[in-house]
């Protein structure tokens, strides 16, 4: 029996619904997760195809997928998502990946499915036992991994955006973590201070750049050493220049200061753009 792909399946759908051709081109790409299909940013423009629930409701059917969604630009101090609902009222989702659970509103939190071996990695290189510190917590993208699978003895987690802190606190009671992570509320400019000398290991995980928290996060790394990943961006085939530069930012932080590092390719962000992660062991 021939099954047809989710591309014909969505074409048939829409042919279904204008009564003809359809008036524009179709989405070639979108994300498909437990009921919500994802649609790219720019996918079936008002302009074009007006906007009808009944097109929604052939996409989604289409796609296998109960609610319909369309991404949007991050923005915001909170950076928040930007995505739309299409289709459903709920924006609550929970995400089950690496046998952690992340619970989000999609419409006010953002969750890159492209960073997954990221957030796998983090649950691999956390030693029993560390006081881990992650300047820009989240929901949980890397916190969770390092107390599910890591075992951190604690996670001090730092977010100021009130819909993430709400979401980590769901995130951690799902999975059993909750009393091995305290939640620091607010700038963590101000909130880490209290933190000073204590963390074994700091995840710097805010894009573009985190080079505003390195200043902060050699505070808290132990006055021995540690370990920090900062998360950037840089030219493909061209890491060397910005790991010079944050290599050198902080030696000026932290004098006389030895480092050794390592870089890891997260994936690529945009046109001449690479998510990067430098792994800097700081003695």
């Amino acid at each position: 029996m021939h099954v047809k792909d989710p591309h014909a399946r969505m074409e048939e759908a829409i042919r279904d619904w204008s009564g003809g051709f359809p008036p524009g081109e179709l989405p070639k790409r979108w994300e498909r997760f437990s009921d919500v299909a994802i649609l790219p940013s720019g996918a079936f423009p008002e302009a074009v195809w007006g906007r009808d629930e009944g097109l929604w409701k052939a996409v989604a059917g289409a796609l296998g997928a109960e609610r319909l969604a369309r991404m949007g630009e991050v923005s915001g101090k909170f950076r928040e998502s930007g995505l739309e609902m299409l289709l459903g009222d709920d924006d609550w989702v929970v995400r089950r990946e690496n046998g952690i659970d992340y619970g989000y509103r999609m419409t006010k939190c953002m969750f890159s499915a492209g960073n997954v071996n990221e957030r796998r990695r983090m649950g691999e290189v956390v030693g029993e036992g560390e006081v881990v510190v992650d300047m820009y917590a989240g929901i949980g993208y890397y916190t969770l991994p390092a107390l599910v699978h890591g075992r951190a003895s604690i996670v001090h987690a730092c977010e100021w955006n009130p819909e993430a802190v709400m979401s980590l606190g769901w995130g951690l009671e799902a999975n059993r973590v909750e009393e091995r992570c305290v939640v620091h509320v607010g700038d963590n400019a101000v909130t880490t201070r209290s933190l000073n000398g204590l963390a074994d290991r700091v995840i710097l995980g805010l894009l573009p750049s985190s080079d505003e928290g390195l200043g902060s996060a050699l505070e808290v790394l132990r006055p021995e050493g540690g370990v920090l990943h900062v998360h950037g961006l840089a030219e493909p085939n061209s890491y060397d220049k910005w790991e010079e530069k944050t290599r050198a930012a902080v030696t000026v932080e932290r004098i006389g200061c030895d480092i050794r590092s390592s870089m890891t390719r997260v994936k690529s962000y945009a046109p001449h753009w690479d998510h990067v992660v430098l792994d800097l062991i700081v003695a």
